[in-house]
């Protein structure tokens, strides 16, 4: 093989809004509340192969924002990218996967967030910048201790 096969690839083929819904359950009446809205936010990561060397990346964020106990809206939207990885090592593949592509996927799916809720006839709410090495290590460490656990259970059963 030359050295150019060898050399490490990295690419992004396509970033693109995967999946995006709104819901207000409780509108118009939440339009008259004059009470400040609580904000929660869900995030989620994902990594999928297509074909050799050809990883799509998603990034899903979930926020809801509650006056009182009722729902003024729900956002949930999904930003994936299909980027090419080739040659690169196995070791350095899954944090690429997991910390450099969702890293170029959140700002896209930042914005379309914002935009919706803005669209919906709220206040746009402005997700912050999110580590995704922290993330990605609380994701491995969660892994882990989930099967120490599951280790622990199978080892006492007899």
């Amino acid at each position: 093989m030359s050295d150019e096969n060898l050399q490490p690839v990295f690419q992004i083929q396509r970033v693109y809004l995967k999946d995006l819904s709104l819901e207000q359950p409780n509108s118009p009446s939440i339009f008259l509340e004059q009470d400040a809205p609580t904000i929660e936010v869900a995030l989620d990561v994902g990594a999928t192969p297509l074909q050799d060397g050809i990883f799509e990346s998603t990034v899903t964020i979930t926020v809801t924002a509650k006056v009182k106990d009722k729902v003024a809206f729900l956002v949930e939207g999904k930003q994936a990218g299909i980027f090419e990885a080739r040659n690169i090592p196995a070791d350095q593949l899954d944090p690429l996967l997991g910390i450099g592509c969702p890293n170029i996927v959140y700002p896209y799916l930042r914005a379309n967030i914002a935009d919706v809720i803005t669209r919906a006839g709220f206040p746009p709410v402005h997700l912050a910048e999110i580590n995704f090495e922290v993330f990605y290590q609380q994701r491995l460490q969660a892994i882990a201790e989930q099967q120490a656990a599951t280790a622990e259970g199978t080892n006492t059963v007899q």
